[in-house]
């Protein structure tokens, strides 16, 4: 499952912010967020309105995919942050949301919601947790396989450049592609632990008791008191994790370059992560369409740090538009990591097919416990972990 309201289509991830009530880590957030905000704020003000501050300096030498690419290959760029929404796991066969007649939100029919969102909202969930576990059943992690745009993302790590991919997707396929838990902020939560929803109580459960429950179809209750268990994914009404807090206030002052891939850059406030780098970090953004730009009239007066492709002032902004596995290709090879990438996923996806296979050889002795494959469709098997969007 992967991001919400995705105009890179691409799987399941949740809209949400930080400002739930029925969040306990709220208090947790406070203050580390707090100071960081007022940062934020200080210097959004100092460089909109020139408070003491230059021009910012034009670090690449065209606003283009080959400029980018030269930059990377400097000794000016040292640490790449990532930000990725369900875009980026469209071609691993997670649908989006929106999308017309194809999206997650048009084929909730049979689930008798009172609106689509509903079963994405904490209080819903509480109340009618069915719907959310049959769709789970549907769009499991350990379906799919990591798409190009995930181990393009691992050769970045593997070339040493990677400082942190920020993820809007549940469905774990940065992990899937050999990204390390230090590696990830997993914004929207994760389907490797679930918890016990009584505040008393909180018990933890791993992937594999959660994946069990699902797919005998019973409805997932604590073994100590018989309450709800959720997975740890981020509903609507519930906070961000008190690590995305912590990492955004150090990441984005160390960052030289800034890659946003597949995400509508419309849920607060992981949007808000494009506005947070120094003025001078290119920021290169990778999607079916052109997102995360300033608001005109907020332009006018100044008071805008959205990126900026087209007008006069443009000095560091680069939209490469299409799918964003072809993105990353085209990335790779003026990088000279083309044949790299290539192999790279053809092992992975290689050794994650063998493993399937012994996986289906000790499933025929034993109760299967993955679901069937939706009609028409035939996402690719392998990975352990499901995606969610924006």
């Amino acid at each position: 499952m992967a991001e919400r309201d995705e105009t890179d289509a691409g799987g399941i991830e949740a809209e949400r912010g930080s400002d739930s009530p029925d969040s306990d880590s709220d208090s947790e957030n406070g203050g580390a967020s707090g100071e960081s905000e007022m940062d934020f704020l200080r210097n959004l003000l100092s460089r909109t309105l020139g408070l003491g501050s230059e021009k910012p300096e034009k670090v690449l030498d065209e606003l283009t995919l080959d400029g980018v690419s030269r930059f990377m290959q400097s000794e000016k760029c040292r640490n790449v942050i990532c930000i990725v929404g369900a875009g980026i796991s469209t071609s691993a066969g997670i649908p989006d949301f929106r999308s017309p007649g194809t999206g997650l939100y048009a084929n909730l029919q049979s689930y008798n919601l009172p609106y689509p969102e509903a079963i994405f909202e904490i209080n819903y969930f509480k109340q009618h947790p069915e719907p959310f576990f049959a769709l789970a059943r549907e769009l499991y992690p350990g379906q799919f396989k990591p798409t190009v745009c995930h181990y393009f993302i691992r050769l970045l790590k593997e070339k040493g450049l990677l400082l942190r991919c920020y993820t809007q997707n549940i469905d774990t396929l940065e992990r899937v592609a050999g990204l390390d838990q230090e590696d990830l902020v997993e914004a929207h939560g994760t389907f490797f632990t679930s918890h016990c929803l009584r505040s008393s109580c909180k018990k933890q459960y791993t992937l594999d008791w959660m994946k069990e429950k699902i797919f005998s179809t019973a409805t997932p209750k604590c073994d100590k008191c018989q309450s709800l268990v959720k997975p740890d994914i981020v509903f609507f009404g519930e906070s961000l994790p008190p690590r995305f807090f912590t990492l955004m206030q150090s990441d984005f002052q160390k960052v030289d370059l800034l890659i946003i891939m597949g995400t509508s850059l419309q849920v607060q406030p992981f949007a808000s992560l494009v506005s947070r780098v120094p003025t001078n970090t290119p920021r290169l953004l990778i999607n079916k369409e052109k997102t995360g730009q300033s608001d005109p009239f907020m332009s006018l007066m100044g008071l805008s740090t959205g990126m900026d492709f087209d007008s006069e002032k443009a000095y560091r902004d680069v939209a490469w538009l299409g799918a964003c596995d072809e993105g990353c290709t085209a990335l790779a090879e003026l990088l000279g990591w083309k044949n790299e990438l290539e192999e790279l996923v053809k092992k992975e996806h290689s050794a994650i097919d063998a493993k399937s296979g012994q996986a289906g050889e000790a499933g025929a002795t034993a109760s299967p416990l993955t679901p069937p494959a939706k009609p028409g469709s035939s996402p690719q098997k392998g990975s352990d972990a499901g995606s969610k969007a924006e």
